[in-house]
C-alpha cells in the first residue's frame, strides 16, 4: 500500500484533498481509473480525463456532510469533482439547490463556479471502481482518508447523510472509530432512516444524526425507486436538522 502522506499528518482539508489526488494505494482502482482515462466514453474523447483519487467538495465549516458511493468512471473521474458530470449528479445537484445549499442545480465541471453552503460531499471510496463496485478491503484501505476528514469536519458537522448502503455502513464504522456509541444491533440502512448518536463511553464528542437515503444512481432514479421528491425531502430534513 502506497500513501502519499499519513492521513493523520494532514492539519487541514486543503493539505488533506492535495495528498489524496497522488494516492495509489489500491492496484485494481489505480489501473481502473487510468485506462478509462485513456480510452475515454467516446462522448468525450476530445476531453482530459482527470483518472485520478477525487477528493471532498465543500467548506471546511460543513455542518452537514453526504456520503456516497465511489466516483463515476466517466464523472468525476473525468471532471476531478464528486458528483460532478453524469446523472447522478445531475439530480443530486438539482435537489441541493432546491433545498438551498447549492450555488447552482448543474455541476457540469470543476470550473462552472458551483458552490455549497454548510454541506461537504465526500465518499468512502475516492477512485472510481469497476462496475460501481468497490470491495469492502478497498472500502477500509480507503477509509484512512474518511476517518481524517470527519475528524477535521468535526467541531461543526451536527448530521451525516449517506447515499445508500454502502456509505451508511462506512460511515458507522467511521463515527463510532470518532467515538460515537453505536446501538446493537447496528442500524439498518433505509431511506429516510435516521438514527441519534452520543458519545459512547470515556469521549466527548457532541450528539450528530445519521440519515439514510437512496443512492442517486440511474439504476434508482430512472426506475422511480428515488424520485426527485424523495430525495429533497430527506435532504430538507438533514438541513433544517443541521441548522442550514
Amino acid at each position: 500500500m502506497t500513501l502519499p502522506i499519513d492521513p493523520d499528518d494532514a492539519p487541514d482539508l486543503a493539505t488533506l484533498d492535495a495528498a489524496l489526488v497522488d494516492c495509489r494505494a489500491c492496484p485494481r482502482l489505480v489501473e481502473w481509473r487510468e485506462r478509462v482515462a485513456r480510452e475515454k466514453r467516446r462522448a468525450y474523447a476530445d476531453q482530459t480525463y482527470w483518472g485520478r483519487p477525487v477528493p471532498g467538495l465543500g467548506p471546511a465549516d460543513a455542518r452537514l456532510i453526504i456520503v456516497g458511493l465511489a466516483p463515476a468512471a466517466h464523472g468525476a473521474n473525468r471532471t476531478g469533482r464528486m458528483f460532478t458530470g453524469d446523472r447522478s449528479g445531475d439530480v443530486l445537484f438539482a435537489a441541493l439547490h432546491a433545498v438551498g445549499v447549492a450555488s447552482q442545480p448543474t455541476a457540469v465541471s470543476a470550473d462552472d463556479g458551483l458552490t455549497l453552503r454548510g454541506v461537504r460531499i465526500t465518499a468512502p471510496v475516492h477512485c472510481a471502481p469497476p462496475d460501481n463496485k468497490p470491495t469492502i478491503a478497498e472500502r477500509d484501505t480507503c477509509g484512512h482518508w474518511l476517518d481524517r476528514e470527519l475528524t477535521l469536519l468535526a467541531p461543526t458537522t451536527r448530521a451525516v447523510l449517506t447515499l445508500g448502503g454502502f456509505g451508511w455502513q462506512a460511515a458507522l464504522t467511521a463515527l463510532r472509530a470518532h467515538g460515537y456509541e453505536i446501538p446493537r444491533p447496528r442500524p439498518t440502512f433505509g431511506h429516510g432512516v435516521f438514527v441519534d448518536l452520543a458519545a459512547a463511553p470515556g469521549h466527548e464528542v457532541p450528539p450528530i444524526r445519521l440519515f439514510g437515503c437512496y443512492h442517486v444512481s440511474q439504476q434508482n432514479t430512472f426506475t422511480g425507486r428515488l424520485t426527485p421528491t424523495m430525495l429533497e425531502d430527506v435532504l430538507a430534513t438533514a438541513v433544517e436538522f443541521a441548522g442550514l
